[in-house]
């Protein structure tokens, strides 16, 4: 054998050796390649790309103020003892005009009736109203108190059919009031017997909540 083909001979086995050799440290370096891409969290390519939701902020609402009187008119009916009285209630100035600084009118009229119904009659002594102010957070002092005192003994007769009407006025408020809490008392003077000149007094109470208007403009 030349020494020609022993070199080409020991050339081919070294290379046949050295591909298993190159095989193997390849796959080590991906191995290695893998490890240390796994040690440095996720590839940058399985990432979640996506901006971040914004979080949108809410100032609170105040709820909405109630108001008895948003329809116009209500009715109320009233227990006293044996005393049924029946109230309407309405106001002549519009719920948009009820501002802080008007003067606020409220109306009502009342009829009563008696259970049982042996004749006795009923009369109204008095009537009060109270308007106290107020907002979501606080009560305001309460106005002045309006008194209808019965002028005629022993009072007004409202025994239905006969009835009793008064006009009240809520005057001004605190510039802060978003509604005023108007309260009614009412004394009722009963006959112990149709013909007695003796009296039991009853006394019932009502409230109501009418909403302050802001101001035009």
């Amino acid at each position: 054998m030349t020494r020609d083909s022993t070199h080409a001979r020991v050339s081919a086995e070294a290379r046949a050796v050295s591909r298993p050799a190159r095989r193997a440290a390849a796959a080590i370096a991906l191995t290695l390649a893998a490890a240390s891409f796994a040690g440095c969290g996720p590839a940058p390519w399985t990432q979640d790309q996506s901006s971040p939701t914004p979080t949108v902020s809410s100032s609170p609402v105040a709820p909405p103020v109630s108001n008895d009187l948003s329809g116009g008119a209500t009715e109320r009916t009233l227990t006293a003892g044996a005393v049924s009285a029946t109230v309407n209630y309405w106001s002549t100035l519009r719920m948009d005009r009820w501002t802080a600084t008007a003067v606020k009118p409220i109306s009502l009229s009342m009829v009563t009736t008696i259970t049982p119904n042996d004749g006795q009659k009923v009369y109204l002594q008095r009537a009060t109203m109270t308007a106290v102010p107020g907002n979501a957070t606080q009560s305001f002092a309460p106005l002045d108190p309006q008194v209808d005192q019965s002028t005629v003994a022993p009072g007004y007769l409202v025994l239905s059919p006969y009835s009793y009407s008064n006009t009240f006025n809520v005057g001004a408020v605190p510039a802060d009031a978003t509604f005023v809490t108007i309260q009614f008392d009412y004394d009722f003077l009963v006959q112990t017997t149709p013909t007695s000149t003796e009296y039991a007094k009853q006394t019932a109470s009502d409230t109501l909540t009418v909403a302050i208007a802001a101001p035009a403009g």
